[in-house]
């Protein structure tokens, strides 16, 4: 599986409704999404619903609730790496349900010119801080580089997810 997210907001990680259980060494129990009406048409006719494996949860819609600050308790952290624009990324992060930054924003920031010779990056959560991946993990730098230039942002593997 590959989770695909933006530079900009590695805080829509949550978005995506994965909720870490913690530690799992079992990879036998799987939970199941309802996700509406979409969902009711497909239990409907008779189709199989989504399955996601331990430890991946997905969640329900009210982790995107609104809140203190848009779907978050709090703005983006001021000191975002790689020159990414704040406004721009608590925009994304914050008031946004549907798409992450612009195809290629990520080619706009330093991203590339300070991690050009790095083995592998630690990715943080943009309003809590919170370590969520680390890449390329199982894969060159030039992989990861030329599958992010081909999605339009970052991609990351369940290899590089901190769980």
């Amino acid at each position: 599986m590959k989770v695909t997210l933006s530079v900009l907001c590695l805080s829509a990680f949550p978005a995506f409704g994965f909720v870490n259980r913690g530690n799992s060494s079992s990879r036998s129990t799987a939970s199941t999404l309802t996700m509406g009406i979409f969902d009711s048409i497909l239990g409907g006719l008779g189709l199989p619903r989504n399955n996601y494996l331990d430890p991946c949860v997905m969640g329900d819609e009210s982790i995107m609730s609104k809140k203190a600050h848009g779907t978050s308790e709090t703005p983006v952290q001021s000191n975002l790496r790689w020159n990414c624009d704040q406004k721009t990324a608590d925009n994304i992060c914050n008031f946004n349900r549907h798409y992450a930054e612009y195809r290629g924003y990520w080619e706009s920031t330093t991203f590339l010119e300070e991690e050009a010779a790095t083995t592998e990056i630690t990715f943080y959560d943009s309003n809590t801080g919170k370590p969520l991946f680390v890449a390329p993990r199982g894969r060159s730098m030039l992989d990861f580089v030329k599958e992010t230039k081909s999605h339009g942002w970052p991609s990351f593997r369940d290899s590089e997810v901190i769980w």
